[in-house]
């Protein structure tokens, strides 16, 4: 039943008058007496340190090379470089294909140049996979290392290169927290060429590498500036024997890294603040440079990516999703990405051990839905 009014006036007139007489228009005293008190009781109650927001942004990005058939300047550059050993990453499949032919030839025009081939990525990297690139980087004394492939070759590639110089560390040492411990990479890595072969991760921009936890069914990764190679070779060429299927899904990809990472948070929101340079984290919120890249980004896969599912042979297209996915990749390689991709890392880790899809169009035998379709859904 509902409390009558004049209940209701009573009990406001009992909490105004009863529990501070001094309300009654009879009453005249000073509070100073309760207001010490008060102040007293204060000085007994844990201090509460203000989490200050964060006031600077860094941009971090490879430098970046692109034209028609620059793969093939990849020896010169790493002589240039005095490179004495150079590891060379790459996967089943484009092992067989025009763009590592090219990068094999330039490298062996350089006699002085010696190097290694590691083929044995795998699409979308796991524990395992990773854990069995490492062991083989360091078994050699490579000073340089190349990745020739999609994003799955590059993240591996940059996988290898930390856990080489950090000989004795674990796997989940460097692993984004609260997964791994999320330590600061401090250490000087070696020089790292990206050599793209697919328009969708930027990979080649950034210093992210992505893996599949699979024995707890989803993905994180390692993101640190320290990663990020030194340049990316970014060829028009390498992307012209992708079957459709993997132009649009990579194509999607694009998408929601331009959209997510110029929607994120804005830089000056983020808490806490580091104490130290070293402590910022990549994934910083958006900020006026990245918005520039990913709207780029954004606008040229809105235009370009509709004629590239229609025309597998549309050249231009094929040159401006390439541009979009390196632009898009400088862009969430500073800004970050937010709900697409966090929601999608779910969706790939529980298919290996559940339905198993696989994408149509991908040639791999082992379960895989792409990550452009995992962003979609």
């Amino acid at each position: 039943m509902a409390a009558s009014r004049s209940t209701i006036l009573r009990l406001i007139n009992a909490s105004q008058h009863t529990l501070c007489p001094c309300h009654s228009p009879s009453h005249s005293h000073s509070h100073t007496g309760q207001l010490n008190a008060l102040t007293q009781l204060r000085n007994f109650a844990t201090p509460v340190n203000k989490v200050e927001k964060e006031y600077a942004f860094e941009v971090a990005a490879s430098n970046l090379r692109f034209g028609d058939g620059v793969t093939a300047e990849v020896g010169m550059d790493l002589k240039n470089m005095k490179a004495r050993k150079v590891g060379v990453f790459t996967d089943p499949n484009v092992a067989k294909l025009r763009p590592m032919q090219v990068a094999v030839a330039s490298l062996e025009a350089q006699a002085d140049v010696p190097f290694e081939i590691f083929d044995q990525v795998v699409a979308e990297p796991t524990e395992e996979s990773w854990r069995k690139a490492i062991s083989w980087a360091r078994k050699h004394d490579f000073s340089h290392f190349l990745a020739v492939g999609g994003g799955s070759v590059i993240d591996t590639a940059k996988a290898a290169n930390l856990f080489t110089v950090y000989k004795d560390a674990d796997l989940m040492d460097f692993v984004n927290a609260p997964v791994g411990k999320g330590l600061p990479i401090s250490q000087s890595l070696f020089p790292l060429i990206a050599v793209p072969t697919t328009a969708g991760t930027g990979s080649e921009t950034t210093g992210t590498a992505i893996l599949d936890i699979t024995s707890r069914s989803f993905k994180t990764g390692i993101a640190n500036r320290a990663m990020k190679p030194v340049l990316g070779i970014v060829d028009t060429h390498n992307t012209e024997s992708c079957p459709s299927a993997v132009h649009i899904s990579s194509g999607l990809d694009v998408l929601f890294h331009s959209l997510e990472s110029y929607t994120a948070i804005p830089y000056t929101e983020r808490t806490p603040r580091p104490c130290n340079p070293i402590l910022r984290p990549a994934y910083q919120g958006s900020n006026p440079v990245a918005d520039i890249f990913s709207l780029w980004a954004l606008r040229t896969t809105v235009k370009y990516l509709p004629r590239i599912a229609k025309n597998h042979d549309d050249t231009e297209a094929r040159r401006q999703m390439l541009l979009a996915s390196s632009f898009a990749g400088i862009g969430f390689g500073n800004a970050g990405v937010h709900l697409c991709h966090g929601m999608s890392y779910p969706i790939s880790g529980l298919n290996k051990k559940g339905p198993q899809y696989k994408h149509p169009g991908y040639l791999t035998d082992l379960p895989i839905i792409p990550h452009g379709i995992r962003s979609v859904l």
